[in-house]
């Protein structure tokens, strides 16, 4: 039987992959990527956590919350990005500070 320690342990695994992608990488779209990943480990250790209590739904409706916010972000970031393509025809992060121009 898989226990609530198994989802915290891959929700970890994942949350750690999803940062080291948001550090390590410069492309925007692997960035925006590696935030997702994140922001779904919070939602797998929510939902996990939420099994020790199966009669209060707080953990699913958090979860249900944090995936509309994530929506909401990946939107407003593919809209920052098509500018920046636009503008500069990369993508990278590095080159995204000379919008300032």
């Amino acid at each position: 039987m898989i226990t609530t320690n198994s989802y915290v342990l891959l929700s970890a695994i994942l949350f750690t992959i999803g940062g080291i992608g948001f550090l390590v990488r410069r492309n925007v779209i692997v960035t925006l990527m590696s935030i997702e990943v994140m922001l779904n480990a919070v939602n797998l250790a929510l939902v996990a956590f939420n099994r020790s209590m199966p009669k209060a739904h707080t953990g699913q409706l958090f979860a249900f919350f944090l995936i509309a916010a994530e929506a909401a972000e990946v939107a407003v970031g593919l809209a920052i990005v098509i500018s920046i393509f636009r503008l500069r025809r990369s993508v990278r992060t590095d080159e995204a500070d000379l919008l300032k121009n």
